[in-house]
Parts: structure tokens; C-alpha cells; sequence
């Protein structure tokens, strides 16, 4: 498979659909490379599944971002904020799991020559900030009366136009 990295930039919803199927081809490659490097069946799953939930659901549907022009920004609004607002009982143990495949996944993309040192780098720090995303996750748990906006305010996730 080649990957082209202009292939997954949208601008309209067709760009969109194709980007999201070029992500699943490139998830299902990640993941066959997963097992040959005999990663555990289950763990080469997690990863995978990790890296598809933070890229197909949140760069590629909800951001409309290209999956190879993310920065750490983008990893933190995630986990920071959109992960805690989307799921019903956000824990860190689940999105350490989820960080722990965005983290390899880009490892991947480094080693194909896709991504340059520089931006692998900066994602993974950001993966790795788990006590920040954990007092963001008791933070959420803790927000009484009109708390959510100062708590929202913490860890913006701009709207897109």
C-alpha cells in the first residue's frame, strides 16, 4: 500500500469518506505489522482499535483533520476534553489504552517515513501526560453548578467551521 498523505485531507464530505476508508486500510496495515512483529493478538488489537477510535472518530470526523498533520494540541483536546465529554464513564485506564495506540500508531507512520522526528516526538509527550488527563477526568467528575464552563475553559475544543 502506498500511502499518499494528501490523500487524507478533507474538504468536503467525499474528501472526508475517502479519508476515513484510506485511515481503516492504513489501521488494518498497522495492525497486520502488529503481528508480525509478534505483538500479542489482544494487545495488537488494543492498539489498533486505540489508534482508530482517536483517528477515524475524532481527527478525521469530528476535527476534519489530516491524520499526518496533527499536532500535540490535538491529542490533548482529545483526551483532555472530547474523550471525557463523549464517552459514558471516562476512566484513564481506558484512555491510557487509547493513548498507549496513537502512540505506536505514529511510531509506525515515523518508521515508514511519513511522519518527520519532530512531530512523533511532540505526539508522543503528549500521549504520555497521564496525570494531566487524569485530573482532567476527576475534574469532570467534580463540576457542580455552572463549573463546566471554567472546566470546558481549561482545555478548549474549538468548534469548526
Amino acid at each position: 500500500m502506498t500511502i499518499k498523505p494528501n490523500d487524507f485531507d478533507i474538504s468536503n464530505l467525499d474528501s472526508e469518506m475517502a479519508a476515513d476508508r484510506h485511515c481503516s486500510n492504513l489501521l488494518k496495515q498497522f495492525h497486520q505489522q502488529l503481528l508480525k512483529e509478534e505483538i500479542d493478538t489482544l494487545e495488537a488489537g488494543q492498539l489498533a482499535h486505540g489508534a482508530d477510535y482517536f483517528l477515524r472518530d475524532f481527527i478525521i470526523a469530528d476535527r476534519r483533520q489530516n491524520i499526518f498533520k496533527i499536532d500535540p494540541v490535538h491529542i490533548k483536546q482529545f483526551a483532555g476534553h472530547w474523550y471525557i465529554i463523549k464517552n459514558l464513564e471516562p476512566n484513564i485506564k481506558e484512555l491510557a489504552t487509547i493513548l498507549q495506540g496513537v502512540a505506536v500508531f505514529y511510531s509506525y507512520l515515523l518508521q515508514l517515513n511519513c511522519i518527520e522526528q519532530t512531530r512523533h516526538d511532540q505526539i508522543i509527550s503528549a500521549t504520555a501526560e497521564l496525570n494531566f488527563y487524569q485530573q482532567r477526568i476527576d475534574q469532570f467528575w467534580d463540576i457542580c453548578d455552572d463549573g463546566y464552563h471554567a472546566w470546558r475553559g481549561a482545555c478548549p475544543l474549538p468548534s469548526i467551521d
